[in-house]
């Protein structure tokens, strides 16, 4: 089995089109066909259901994407490996983060990795809540996701980076807008904007406990991943959210954050990764990350 059978496969198992992946490969369709055909000779198994019309993958090609996958991914880390036994730092780090919540840690991160790596590409996913963050790491498809804590019972290693009290975004004309600071149970009898129970987000679970330490559970009236999606909805005046101090300094025109007098529910933000994770230029980022990114005193 050859490297360039491989490179095959992923291209027509990602593009699901023979000439689509031929181009992405500078190749002519019949060559690639014909890998293709050497390949499965070579497995004795299809990879792929074609017609006139479509191609498809079949339960074996599913069955060997990930490791071909994996086969290329091993050969990027051998790279890595002989060139940073020359000291010369190179290579891809995957991160995931969830947007707005992330906008005061993640540009420190990526500013401080290129000026001290410039040889290093940070991959950046947006929209990534808790749980899919730390699925994707457990599963290999991340390096490092920016989470909330706590997080279940995972191999994940977590290391906190930042501690904010959540506060209320009002729109404008709501009735406390103009506070200096309120009791969340004023908010008991509005609707909030919130993430999907389902979803996995950190900034939900949190949403809650507080609420309920306040006296009530809260009426959702939307639910939405995104977090600046949220302040959007709130500015339009759709509902009210709790979210992190942070948000403070980036509300859309025509909303405003108001401080909690109740004792603090703090959002704590975390690094997190995968100890047994081999890349040398994940260690040299996480490297960085403990100087601009410190673990804040409780």
């Amino acid at each position: 089995m050859e490297i360039r059978w491989l490179e095959a496969f992923i291209a027509v198992a990602e593009e699901l089109h023979f000439g689509r992946a031929a181009t992405r490969l500078r190749l002519a369709q019949s060559p690639l066909s014909q890998t293709i055909r050497k390949l499965e000779k070579e497995l004795g198994e299809q990879l792929f259901d074609r017609s006139t019309r479509s191609v498809a993958l079949t339960p074996a090609g599913h069955a060997f994407l990930p490791h071909a996958h994996r086969v290329f991914e091993e050969l990027e880390l051998g790279r890595q490996s002989t060139r940073a036994t020359s000291g010369e730092v190179y290579g891809t780090v995957s991160v995931g983060f969830s947007g707005a919540l992330n906008h005061l840690t993640l540009p420190p991160l990526t500013r401080a990795v290129r000026q001290r790596y410039p040889e290093v590409t940070l991959s950046l996913t947006a929209r990534v809540v808790t749980r899919d963050g730390i699925e994707q790491l457990e599963q290999g498809g991340l390096d490092i996701a920016l989470v909330g804590l706590p997080i279940a019972p995972s191999p994940v290693h977590t290391r906190l980076i930042g501690r904010e009290p959540l506060g209320a975004a009002l729109p404008v004309d709501h009735p406390a807008a103009g506070e200096s600071a309120i009791d969340l149970a004023d908010l008991a009898g509005d609707g909030f904007i919130a993430s999907p129970a389902t979803a996995g987000s950190a900034l939900q679970e949190l949403t809650l406990q507080a609420c309920v330490k306040a006296g009530f559970r809260p009426r959702v009236v939307q639910e939405i991943t995104d977090p600046y999606m949220v302040l959007t909805l709130v500015s339009a005046g759709v509902g009210v959210a709790l979210m992190p101090s942070c948000v403070a300094g980036i509300m859309p025109s025509a909303s405003v954050f108001v401080p909690l007098r109740d004792d603090p529910t703090f959002m704590d933000h975390a690094l997190a990764w995968r100890e047994d994770n081999p890349s040398p230029v994940l260690r040299a980022v996480l490297e960085v990350a403990e100087e601009v990114l410190p673990t804040p005193e409780k």
